[in-house]
């Protein structure tokens, strides 16, 4: 019999994948289907980030490096060397793993701000070596990226479809292949969640000495979270690549690094289903604001501001808590 913990856990995922069936119902045309399937990667990508963010404690700020890593990488092999898709993305995914556990050793030893330099300094060497190797990357200038094909199914890449007179199948298609990308991405990360690993990351956030006092390596914890996460970037920056079908070196930025670590921390950091609200938060809210023009950046800041000072959890923990406290208090008057 399952636990009540695990309970709750299952019953996020059915929550999640009933809301990914039903949502089309809603979408009429290609720009709703085109934002969906950006959540859904971006949503992956931070449900990787947590686990490094939330769970292990450990600050990230060139987080955006590895995903863009991963889409070059397959921008490269696929354009210019005609690989097939999918084993270009999971060589991507081993090669990043390879590079973050040899940079993460070292880095991972340090904590605080310098932690925080250490993490910004690597995205930014990611990012101009991006930046500068036009012979390999197309440069400033960005390059085209093959569709994504799985077995001989083809998902044309959304620049390649016409807006007008087009067969919205495209999209769809598109839209449930990143929405069971997003589920997998979930279901993995409960899973390590709930294991002696998960147990292990949580004892190092809480304490590091504590952790060592009990026999916990946390240097190996550390770094193994660090190679995940950044795994799970790589892998979502080739599904990026491949569904945008055109990338620039903007992927690998630094901003887009803090775009990432912010959907954590404002969707609620250890909180798997938070991050992905933070996650469709994050993309919604300037499509939102549009209309106000020059104050758009402004109402934005403004907004997660307000947001982090009324609900410094995050936005489903409050949420959660809220909803608890309110059911208890009923309960409470009933009685």
């Amino acid at each position: 019999m399952l636990n009540k913990f695990m309970q709750m856990r299952l019953r996020g995922l059915v929550i999640l994948a009933v809301i990914i069936l039903i949502l089309p119902m809603f979408m009429s045309n290609p720009f709703h289907y085109d934002m969906a399937t950006q959540i859904a990667i971006i949503a992956a990508t931070v449900v990787g980030l947590n686990l490094l963010v939330g769970f292990a404690g450990q600050i990230s700020l060139g987080h955006a490096g590895f995903f863009g890593i991963g889409a070059y990488f397959s921008a490269v092999l696929t354009s210019s060397y005609n690989w097939s898709p999918v084993p270009t993305l999971i060589l991507a995914a081993v090669v990043v793993g390879v590079i973050a556990w040899v940079v993460g050793r070292p880095i991972l030893k340090l904590k605080g701000h310098y932690l925080s330099m250490a993490t910004l300094a690597m995205g930014f060497i990611i990012a101009i070596i991006i930046n500068n190797e036009g012979w390999l990357t197309g440069g400033p200038d960005g390059m085209p990226v093959a569709p994504m094909s799985i077995f001989g199914w083809e998902l044309s890449s959304f620049n390649s479809y016409s807006l007008l007179g087009m067969d919205i199948s495209g999209y769809v298609a598109w839209y449930f292949f990143a929405g069971v990308l997003l589920l997998l991405a979930v279901w993995l990360a409960q899973n390590i969640i709930d294991s002696p690993i998960g147990r292990a990351l949580r004892s190092v956030h809480g304490s590091e000495v504590a952790a060592r006092v009990v026999g916990v390596d946390t240097a190996r914890y550390k770094s193994l979270v660090f190679v995940i996460s950044a795994v799970y970037a790589s892998v979502m920056g080739s599904v990026y690549a491949h569904f945008t079908g055109f990338i620039t070196p903007a992927i690998a930025s630094f901003e887009h690094s803090i775009v990432l670590i912010t959907m954590v921390v404002l969707g609620g950091m250890a909180s798997t289903f938070g991050v992905i609200l933070g996650a469709a938060v994050l993309k919604l809210l300037p499509q939102v604001l549009a209309d106000f023009q020059e104050l758009e950046m402004m109402m934005f800041g403004l907004i997660l501001m307000l947001t982090m000072i009324f609900m410094p959890k995050g936005l489903l923990p409050t949420i959660q808590k809220l909803i608890a406290k309110r059911a208890r208090k009923k309960s409470e008057d009933q009685a």
